[in-house]
């Protein structure tokens, strides 16, 4: 039972944050905002992180601790990214 909340949980996140870069991408197409397609690529590596985790642990079998590892990377990845949009300067 543990185990299924906790995939639900983690499809539930993924779930959330490709609507959130979804949205971000719709904003890219309509202003032309570059920045924004950082912030659509950021939460898309956010959200495939969780995804990458679980992938990597049931089906190929690889430890707990390097899937972990692998999705922090990815999801690290996509905070840089968010980071540059917030913090980078408007062209």
């Amino acid at each position: 039972m543990e185990h299924t909340l906790f995939v639900v949980g983690k499809l539930f996140t993924t779930a959330l944050a490709l609507v959130v870069a979804y949205q971000a991408y719709r904003g890219y197409r309509r202003h032309r905002t570059r920045l924004l397609l950082y912030v659509a690529g950021g939460f898309a590596l956010v959200g495939i992180g969780g995804l990458i985790e679980g992938l990597l642990y049931e089906v190929l079998r690889v430890s707990i601790f390097e899937a972990g590892f692998v999705a922090a990377l990815v999801t690290a990845a996509g905070m840089v990214s968010i980071l540059y949009a917030l913090y980078a300067p408007n062209p």
